[in-house]
C-alpha cells in the first residue's frame, strides 16, 4: 500500500487501525473469534441471567402470519411460548421438568385437539431448546457437546465477506453440522447455515437451511437480529421470515 503524503496524522491512524484489525482477524483461531461475537451481541454477559419476553412474527408463503410470544428466563429453566394463528392459541410451558399445554386458554382439551394441534410435551421440549438455541446465538455456540473447528476461514456468501466457523456437536446433542458466518469487522453474527450427516458424520449437501439476519434490536442487554430470513440450501428456496417486534 502507497501512503500519500498529505494524508493527515488522523488519517494515517485510521489506516493503521484498519490494517491491524484486518490482520488481527485474518489471524484469529475459534475461542478469540467467540470472545469478540459476544462482546458486540453481549457486552455485559446478560444471556446466562436472560429474564425476558420475546414477540415473534413468523410468515410464511401461503399460510396466514403466526404471532408468538415468548419467555425465556434460563435462572429459573422456565420457558413459555403463546402461538396465535388462524384464531387458534396454543401454549406451551416447561419449568424444569414439568410441562403444562393449553388450547385456547384451556387447560383441558381432547386427544384429538392435541393430535391436530401438535399439543405435546416433547413438541414443549423442542420449542423450548429451538427459540432458546437461536435466540441465544452466538452465546449458545459454546454450549457443553459442541465440537468447535479451531480455525477460522474467511468465506463469501451470497456476494459477502465473512469469518466462518464450522461447529459440529456429539452424539448425544445432535448430527448437524453448522457453519457461522460473521462480520469481519464487527464481529455480528449475520448468517448461519446447518446441513445433515449420513451415518459416516458425512456433510449431504442438498440437506439443511441458511437464515439470512439482519437488523437489531436490543432485548435485555442484548444484541439480537430483528429479521430471520430462512432458505433451503438445495436451490435457496424462501422458506419464511421470523420478525422480531420488540
Amino acid at each position: 500500500m502507497t501512503f500519500s503524503p498529505f494524508l493527515k496524522p488522523s488519517q494515517f491512524l485510521l489506516i493503521l487501525l484498519l490494517l491491524v484489525s484486518a490482520s488481527q482477524a485474518q489471524n484469529m483461531n475459534a475461542e478469540q473469534l467467540l470472545e469478540a461475537t459476544i462482546e458486540y451481541h453481549d457486552p455485559q454477559q446478560r444471556w446466562q441471567h436472560f429474564n425476558d419476553t420475546l414477540i415473534i412474527k413468523m410468515t410464511t408463503p401461503k399460510q396466514s402470519p403466526r404471532k408468538s410470544t415468548v419467555v425465556i428466563n434460563i435462572g429459573r429453566d422456565y420457558f413459555y411460548l403463546k402461538a396465535q394463528q388462524n384464531n387458534i392459541n396454543t401454549t406451551y410451558i416447561v419449568k424444569k421438568n414439568d410441562c403444562e399445554l393449553m388450547l385456547n386458554d384451556k387447560m383441558y382439551f381432547s386427544e384429538a385437539e392435541a393430535k391436530n394441534n401438535n399439543l405435546n410435551c416433547e413438541r414443549a421440549n423442542m420449542l423450548k431448546n429451538y427459540y432458546t438455541y437461536l435466540y441465544g446465538l452466538p452465546m449458545k455456540i459454546k454450549d457443553p457437546g459442541a465440537i468447535i473447528q479451531n480455525n477460522v476461514s474467511k468465506t463469501t456468501f451470497k456476494g459477502k465477506e465473512y469469518l466462518l466457523l464450522k461447529v459440529s456437536y456429539t452424539e448425544d446433542v445432535g448430527d448437524d453440522v453448522w457453519f457461522f458466518y460473521f462480520n469481519p469487522k464487527t464481529y455480528a453474527l449475520e448468517v448461519y447455515q446447518f446441513f445433515k450427516t449420513d451415518k459416516n458424520k458425512n456433510i449431504l449437501k442438498e440437506s439443511g437451511e441458511y437464515i439470512l439476519l439482519s437488523q437489531e434490536t436490543e432485548v435485555g442487554g442484548i444484541k439480537m437480529p430483528k429479521i430471520r430470513k430462512w432458505y433451503y440450501n438445495k436451490d435457496d428456496n424462501y422458506l419464511g421470515t421470523d420478525t422480531l417486534l420488540n
